[in-house]
């Protein structure tokens, strides 16, 4: 089924039910900027223009995150995106401003369930269908076309998962996830926990679930290279804040890592934020959140700039009629900024 026959059918229902609350409308053009862009190498502007803005789209959120960009037929299409704490995914059109989107996005259940409970990462399958990571329920799952959940996997070797942080899919159809404790009432240290390790896995597009490594304390963002050759992991340890880059072997599991980028010391200076989310180009550019913003890598992973947001930068998508436009979630806002580049899924 196509996207707009799957999810935006689903969007058109909630839209007739939703009008954007005061806090978080936008009826204008003329959006606040913030930040600054940090040149490491003159090649940094030959994807982000000397003069480009960061606009602040919307706000007044508690902690966002999992953005994804949702084409329509003969529309500009909508940005989706995670407020973890509040249980919520919101929804954000041109001209029209944000609104809810869904609540609960997270977490089911009756009782309390700590500062993190709703979804994180967002993604869109191969038909179309919103796909989350859970952090409450502790699951990955996708909405269906009636609006109704199914789970993909909330279990390895019948141990409950941590909370599924961030997620990307293979062309194959194989989804690749990280599952770090950050959804955990008190993470670590949380008696609910049931797995001594952090994992990278695999599910295939048949249901198998492999742990592809447990090597990365806390692992975080995911990603592939447009050829698919190489898997690239986030790891948001203040003590150890890095990025890997793991080959991607034919049967699809992992050869050995190496380290693309580490930025501890960055961290530890009090930059705000930790390698989080991330997003790469047709040319294989990394766009990677991490202490001080947006990191931009180039293929070979050397760092060519950063686009410093001045907030804790959590993840980043591209999208847009053309795919050239990043959007940003940044502590409580969702920004964007207009490259000279495309997403390698546009």
């Amino acid at each position: 089924m196509k996207l707009v026959s799957a999810l935006c059918v689903v969007l058109s229902v909630v839209y007739s039910g939703l009008t954007a609350s005061p806090l978080n409308a936008q009826d204008t053009l003329n959006f606040p900027t913030l930040g600054e862009l940090v040149v490491s190498d003159p090649k940094f502007h030959s994807l982000v223009a000397e003069d480009a803005k960061i606009e602040v789209l919307t706000g007044g959120y508690e902690w966002t995150e999992g953005p994804v960009w949702v084409p329509r037929e003969g529309g500009k299409g909508v940005l989706l995106f995670s407020d973890i704490p509040n249980n919520s995914i919101f929804q954000w059109e041109e001209g029209r401003g944000a609104s809810l989107f869904m609540k609960p996005s997270g977490y089911t259940g009756v009782a309390d369930y700590g500062g993190e409970p709703g979804s994180n990462g967002l993604m869109l399958d191969a038909s179309g269908r919103l796909t989350m990571c859970e952090h409450g329920d502790r699951r990955v799952s996708v909405l269906t076309v009636d609006g109704g959940k199914q789970t993909l996997v909330d279990n390895y070797q019948g141990k409950r998962l941590n909370s599924p942080n961030d997620l990307v899919f293979h062309s194959n159809g194989d989804l690749y996830f990280t599952d770090p404790p950050y959804g955990l009432p008190n993470r670590y240290e949380d008696p609910l926990r049931e797995l001594d390790f952090c994992g990278v896995y695999r599910l295939s597009k048949d249901g198998e679930l492999t742990l592809l490594t447990k090597e990365m304390t806390r692992p975080n963002g995911i990603a592939f290279s447009p050829d698919e050759k190489t898997l690239y992991v986030a790891q948001s340890d203040p003590e150890a804040a890095l990025w890997k880059s793991f080959p991607l072997k034919a049967d699809g599991t992992l050869g050995e890592s190496k380290v693309l980028y580490d930025a501890t010391a960055h961290a530890k200076d009090g930059w705000p934020g930790l390698p989080d989310g991330m997003a790469v180009d047709k040319e294989g550019n990394v766009f990677a959140t991490g202490p001080g913003g947006v990191y931009v890598f180039s293929k070979s992973g050397d760092l060519l700039g950063r686009i410093s947001t001045g907030e804790r930068t959590a993840n980043c998508t591209f999208g847009g009629e053309d795919g050239s436009v990043l959007f940003l979630t940044a502590d409580m806002y969702v920004c964007r900024i207009q490259t000279k580049t495309v997403g390698m899924n546009h």
